[in-house]
């Protein structure tokens, strides 16, 4: 009985009140881009908590409330030199304070924030007030880097607001920069909360905004440390940003935040998520085509740069609407190459008749 004993209502705290969750996004502790078993992280979107699963025993141990911040989403954990750090995206903006007496998220007080986690204590690090919104997250294999796709740069309200602009975002965060802040006692709180909150938004040095189209959803480091790639979601386009050039951004020796983006891929309808084989190809999952795409990272890039060049190098028909994608290891520098599994949202495609469900499945594809 998961919060019904004392056991573990002691390891849920505060929130053993609620009694419902939303687990998404599980991604294992690394020490030098490898996994190393000692953790499983996961977040509940519904509550805004992170738990932690200690995999010598397989049970969760550590469970966190992410304070002033609705819906934990995107969440990835800090590669290099190992897992200090646990990286949450809030999805939604909120008034601060959220007391029901400011409604407006045009408000310069309505903001979100990429929030930081303590891996080993399980104690909140630090926060980043945002502009826009933030949805998906990854780090890079220096751990210096982590980014994020932001889908609400309009900081709307509705859907049509939401797709307004034709390019939003991905922000990037400098993290000994923004450690160097905190240290020197750059922050403010929130609330009744003691964690360090820094400012991030635009001009701030700590982080940097890159446009890119539309409505980004998905956020995935190459295997080989070189790329995070975007995936447009509304866009037919994923964005390649090169990592080695976010030292310029960052420098200030870069004209254009948009200098980053070395590739710009026509896949498809509606990319969600890629994911990576090792050997120089990315597997893109095409929500509204109901397919996957393979396509070569280099060549993508030589195509951005003008050169005529087929960059696809094949598609595969899914069953159906697939959203996140996962080759074998392709999380961490061993990506082997060798499994590739599509996680389809559907069990029906569009145009079948009305009538119930079939149960959904997830394909393991060589």
């Amino acid at each position: 009985g998961w919060g019904l004993t004392n056991e573990s209502r002691a390891i849920m705290g505060d929130s053993a009140k609620y009694l419902n969750g939303d687990c998404h996004h599980p991604h294992i502790s690394m020490t030098d881009g490898k996994y190393d078993g000692k953790y499983l992280f996961i977040n509940d979107k519904a509550n805004s908590r992170v738990a932690r699963i200690r995999l010598d025993i397989m049970k969760c141990d550590k469970m966190l409330t992410v304070p002033n911040v609705q819906a934990i989403h995107g969440l990835r954990l800090q590669k290099v030199p190992h897992t200090k750090y646990v990286f949450a995206n809030a999805e939604f903006v909120i008034p601060h304070p959220n007391d029901g007496k400011v409604f407006d998220l045009q408000d310069k007080n309505s903001f979100t924030m990429f929030n930081v986690i303590d891996a080993e204590k399980m104690e909140m690090a630090f926060q980043v007030i945002v502009d826009g919104n933030l949805d998906n997250v990854d780090a890079d294999y220096t751990g210096k880097y982590a980014a994020a796709t932001c889908y609400n740069s309009e900081k709307a309200y509705d859907l049509g607001g939401m797709m307004r602009n034709e390019r939003d975002w991905v922000v990037v965060f400098n993290i000994p920069r923004i450690e160097a802040a905190v240290k020197a006692g750059k922050f403010i709180t929130l609330g009744d909360s003691k964690v360090p909150v820094v400012d991030g938004r635009d001009g701030s040095e700590l982080t940097r905004y890159i446009p890119v189209p539309k409505n980004p959803h998905g956020l995935n480091t190459s295997s080989d440390g070189k790329y995070f790639i975007a995936n447009g979601k509304l866009s037919p386009t994923v964005s390649m940003l090169e990592i080695a050039r976010l030292d310029d951004l960052f420098a200030g020796k870069l004209k254009d935040p948009r200098d980053v983006v070395v590739g710009e891929p026509e896949l498809g309808l509606g990319p969600l998520h890629t994911t990576f084989d090792g050997r120089g190809n990315a597997y893109t999952t095409l929500f509204l085509d109901s397919q996957v795409v393979k396509w070569n990272m280099a060549e993508a890039v030589r195509a951005y740069q003008g050169e005529k060049v087929n960059y696809i190098k094949q598609k595969l028909d899914v069953q159906y609407q697939p959203g996140h994608i996962h080759a074998s290891l392709t999380e961490t520098s061993e990506a082997d190459g060798k499994w590739l599994v599509a996680s389809c949202k559907f069990s029906k495609d569009r145009f079948l008749q009305v009538g119930p469900l079939h149960p959904e499945n997830e394909q393991l594809i060589d």
